[in-house]
């Protein structure tokens, strides 16, 4: 498998990265385990979690999924064939949040202790903290790199402007740089990213590892109409998409799809993947079936009438 380098981090991952958003929440710990033994045997090696995985589940305080992707690290002997990366900042609790150098290294901690693991390959700054300076937040993750407990930094859900000075204030401070940014991006959601996020990320070299590539859902065109998402786990963030553009996105998908003899969310990753400035999306899956439909996308070459026409409904 081709593996696409991330940033100036040294660090090479597959096409794919399993969103582990999913592990406790709608996978159980079995089930989590047998979709990550099938990810790795089909040749990809990154996983992506967060310390606040999975608060929004009546009863859960976070951690959850670090915790059940640290079981499966230490069962297999897995921690060598894959790079994982989490998060921190978003809110754990009032006195557990944001991006200062004591909470930082507080949650570091905490994050290696679930994931049972020495070391975090790719740590995240989950969202802007604007109450802290940069200078201190990278300070801390400099710390622990020098520490050998994180190998690389990366950012999710910035701004382009605050992105780009996090990058400035790295590079004339000699402190370490954030090589990868996770933003929301897809078919649908193209604007924010597209406008100036993207021209950044490849002036820059920033590998980009973009989440909720499928609209959580949406693009794979099981959501037809509005009684299609309704009592669905994600059915308050699939509404938005529930409208005329949305079904012209699906159109121009089933289209491709049918041309190439493939599914709509195939395609939709086909798509993100002949980007240039996307090194791999972080996929979900809760089935085998489900993971063997959105891994076969990585053998999905689509031609420029094919991606023209998926730009174009999705204007």
């Amino acid at each position: 498998m081709n593996k696409r380098k991330l940033g100036k981090s040294g660090l090479e991952i597959s096409p794919l990265v399993f969103g582990g958003n999913v592990f406790g929440w709608t996978l159980d710990e079995a089930s989590s385990f047998k979709l990550l033994d099938a990810f790795v045997a089909a040749g990809f090696n990154a996983v992506d979690t967060a310390d606040v995985y999975s608060k929004w589940v009546p009863g859960h305080t976070g951690g959850e999924s670090e915790t059940i992707l640290g079981k499966w690290l230490k069962r297999g002997g897995n921690r060598n064939k894959v790079i994982v990366a989490t998060k921190v900042g978003m809110e754990m609790a009032p006195d557990k949040k944001g991006l200062s150098k004591a909470y930082i290294l507080r949650a570091a901690e905490d994050s290696l202790r679930r994931l049972q693991t020495d070391r975090i390959d790719l740590y995240q700054s989950h969202t802007d903290d604007a109450d802290t300076p940069i200078e201190e937040t990278l300070g801390a993750y400099a710390e622990l790199i020098a520490k050998g407990k994180v190998r690389a930094i990366g950012a999710s859900n910035y701004k382009a402007d605050r992105f780009a000075q996090a990058l400035e204030i790295g590079k004339k401070s000699r402190l370490p740089r954030y090589e990868s940014l996770q933003p929301l991006y897809n078919l649908y959601d193209r604007a924010d990213f597209e406008a100036e996020l993207e021209p950044l990320c490849l002036k820059e070299g920033i590998g980009v590892i973009n989440y909720f590539p499928l609209a959580s859902g949406f693009l794979s065109g099981k959501y037809r109409s509005e009684r299609d998402i309704e009592q669905k786990p994600r059915a308050r963030i699939l509404k938005k998409y529930v409208n005329e553009r949305g079904f012209k996105i699906l159109d121009a998908l089933d289209q491709v799809a049918k041309k190439y003899n493939a599914t709509p969310a195939r395609v939709s990753l086909a798509w993100l993947l002949a980007r240039p400035s996307i090194a791999a999306p972080i996929v979900s899956a809760t089935s085998i079936e489900q993971l063997n439909d959105l891994i076969a996308c990585v053998e999905l070459k689509l031609d420029r009438a094919s991606i023209e026409l998926l730009n174009q409904a999705s204007a």
